[in-house]
């Protein structure tokens, strides 16, 4: 599976985009993920960069809304990220991804994987 680049204009529209949706919640961050952009808050993803894709995670009637809008699945055509949809290029992303992080940041916290123990 070839894995789609983001240009760094992309990736900083990404950086920029969180940061201003993000602002009332400063515990949102972004963060590298497996060779893409991932904001997350409380340990939950609720955006991320494909390549040039944008996708969010949203509450199912968001998500009703956004895939009957044109939004569509999110990650490698392959193996789809479930529970994220693509925003449309002409779709409003400070919107969309505003209702994503209030939707994750609702949900409880990702708990902590144990440490491994090396042998």
């Amino acid at each position: 599976m070839q894995m789609p680049r983001a240009s760094e204009e992309q990736k900083q529209r990404f950086r920029d985009l969180i940061a201003e949706v993000g602002a009332s919640a400063p515990e949102a961050e972004v963060k590298p993920m497996f060779g893409q952009l991932g904001a997350f808050v409380n340990g939950n993803m609720f955006a991320g960069l494909f390549g040039p894709d944008l996708g969010v995670k949203l509450a199912e009637p968001d998500a009703a809304v956004l895939a009957a809008s044109g939004g569509g699945p999110f990650g490698p055509a392959e193996r789809p990220m479930g529970g994220y949809l693509t925003l449309p290029v002409d779709s409003d992303a400070a919107e969309w991804i505003g209702r994503a992080l209030a939707y994750v940041a609702a949900l409880p916290p990702k708990a902590p994987k144990p440490s491994r123990v090396k042998r």
